[in-house]
This record gives C-alpha cells, sequence and structure tokens, in this order.
C-alpha cells in the first residue's frame, strides 16, 4: 500500500470513528449554585439552556452565598455565576486560604449600587448626595430602601446617624423591593422627587429613566457602588472538565442581557429557561462568542448543536 493509499484509509476510519467525548463522564451534570438573586437566576438560565444543547445538564441548587461557598469549598460546587467583588471579597479570601476557587473569568462589568433619583429630579440639579439636604422638603426627609433588615438599609442607616450630608433628620424606609419600586411608579407618574435604592442589573434601569447619585463613595463604593462579577470554579474542576470550563470562560453578559432577562421573568412572569431561549432566538449572534472552541459533550462541533436545539 503506498503512503498516499494508507494516509486515505487511516482518515476514511477517522471519520467514520465516534466522536470521542470531550470531558469526563463526571462532567456531564455541572453542578452550580444560586442565592436566589434573580440576576443569577438569569445567567444560570442562559448557561443551562446552551448546556443542555451541547449534551450536557446543570444540577442548580439555591443556597445562600454563605452555604454556596462552603459547598464549593466541600466540592459538592462545581461553578458559580455569582461573585460580585469587591463585596464577596471576604468570602474569596477564604476560600484561597483553602485553595477551594479558581477564577474562570469575569462575567459582568459595570454593576452597580447606591442611591438614585428619577431623571427629573437630577434636572433640577439633585445629582450627588450633597444635594439632598437642601430638597428635604420636597423628599419628606425619606430615603426609599429595601427590606428590614438589608444590609444596604442599615448602611443608609449608618450614613443618617453620621450626620454626613446633613442627613440626620432624614428617614429610610424600609418596604419590599416591589414595595420600593411601586412608590417610584407613583412618584414618576405625578413627578415628584423621591431618592432611593437603585442597582444594575436590574430592569428597573429600563423600567424607570433614572440617575445614580455621586458621592456616597465613602458608604457604597466607588464609581456608583461599582463591581465586577466573577465566574468561580471549584479547583481541578477546568482540568476534570476543560471544555465545559472553555463555555464559562466564554460566557460574559453585559447589563444590557441581564435588564432584559431580569425583565422577562420578574415583569413578564416567564420561567427562566423560557426566558433564557426567548432572549437568546432574539440574540442569535451572542452564541459566536460564548460557544467559541466549545464542543458537545460527545466532541462534536457546539454552536451548530445549540442552534439546531433552539431551531436557529
Amino acid at each position: 500500500m503506498t503512503y498516499r493509499r494508507f494516509g486515505l484509509a487511516v482518515a476514511a476510519i477517522l471519520l467514520s470513528a465516534p466522536a470521542m467525548a470531550a470531558d469526563a463522564e463526571s462532567c456531564k451534570t455541572i453542578r452550580m449554585s444560586d442565592p436566589g438573586w434573580t440576576d443569577i437566576t438569569s445567567t444560570n438560565a442562559i448557561a443551562t439552556v446552551l448546556l443542555e444543547g451541547l449534551g450536557y445538564s446543570t444540577d442548580i441548587q439555591t443556597l445562600s452565598v454563605l452555604v454556596g461557598y462552603q459547598s464549593m469549598k466541600n466540592k459538592d460546587i462545581d461553578v458559580f455565576l455569582g461573585n460580585w467583588m469587591p463585596a464577596q471579597q471576604k468570602f474569596i479570601d477564604e476560600l484561597n486560604a483553602s485553595n477551594a476557587a479558581e477564577v474562570l473569568g469575569q462575567n459582568l462589568t459595570g454593576a452597580k449600587f447606591t442611591l438614585a433619583v428619577p431623571s427629573y429630579v437630577a434636572e433640577k440639579g439633585i445629582k450627588d448626595f450633597k444635594d439632598l439636604a437642601k430638597h428635604a422638603d420636597s423628599f419628606g426627609s425619606q430615603i426609599y430602601g429595601i427590606e428590614p433588615g438589608a444590609p444596604a438599609n442599615e448602611n443608609m442607616q449608618k450614613m443618617i446617624d453620621s450626620g454626613d450630608f446633613d442627613l440626620s433628620k432624614w428617614s429610610v424606609v424600609e418596604s419590599s423591593e416591589a414595595g420600593m419600586l411601586s412608590q417610584v411608579a407613583r412618584a414618576e407618574a405625578a413627578k415628584q422627587d423621591i431618592v432611593f435604592l437603585a442597582w444594575a442589573p436590574h430592569p428597573m434601569n429600563t423600567k424607570f429613566d433614572i440617575t445614580y447619585l455621586s458621592g456616597g463613595d465613602e458608604y457604597f463604593g466607588a464609581n456608583f457602588g461599582g463591581a465586577d462579577v466573577y465566574t468561580l470554579a471549584r479547583t481541578g474542576w477546568s482540568g476534570e472538565c476543560p471544555n465545559a470550563a472553555t463555555f464559562f470562560k466564554n460566557l460574559k453578559f453585559t447589563l444590557d442581557i441581564e435588564n432584559a432577562m431580569m425583565g422577562k421573568i420578574m415583569d413578564d412572569s416567564m420561567a427562566p429557561n423560557d426566558a433564557a431561549k426567548d432572549w437568546i432566538k432574539a440574540n442569535p449572534t451572542a452564541l459566536d462568542a460564548w460557544l467559541k472552541d466549545v464542543t458537545t459533550f460527545d466532541g462534536q462541533p457546539g454552536l451548530a448543536a445549540v442552534k439546531t436545539s433552539l431551531g436557529l
């Protein structure tokens, strides 16, 4: 047999052989955690829909941040999409001390968490924490927060108690998230002044025209309480499951994506996975970056498989 014929024969055998699995069988189900936050529910849903199209499955457990990290340390959780930094620095320090987790990448930039006003209020010149006190009457000397006991409310009360920004006679109105946003909607309809706790990603950013206040760095952090969100995996998982790890390294979001996803879940009452499918079908070009160099579980081209699974 000539070298040419030998080469053709080998090629024929390789083409006819079944595709080899890209990851070990133990990687087929990926265990993830969700602290019960709609942004992480949204990103977990996108990951789940894509992974199912690749032949994987997810096992998502609702766990507090503390318990979720402990579960990762115990190797009961593989991946977490909600490592908000710098707010969770303490947890990361503890994981690093035990060599329990690795960072697969940053999945969101530009998150924020501080006080805000409707933009029609900002247009009056109220754009900074220091602008609030001189308009105390129009605000009723009230800042609208979220549920009682929330750290954010405690932070605002600390600011009031300190006397900073001349807000010592103000009070925090504690309510549910939905209750706070209902009050914002009523104020907006009547074009009344209101100051409230706001954050992104969240559908409030598309539902309302709001302006985040500057000047609160001491209490909320720089860049309007700015945060970046990272994807973590338990130590060793990316080596055991390199294909799935490549997928998670590729999986990056934007505020617009998460705002839209959260809106579908919170405002339109869509099931998370249905919301993910709906968003992906409307934005199929996102798949190109998310599935670059990713295969199905059995080693076939990943992008084509996911498009087929979604009817694209």
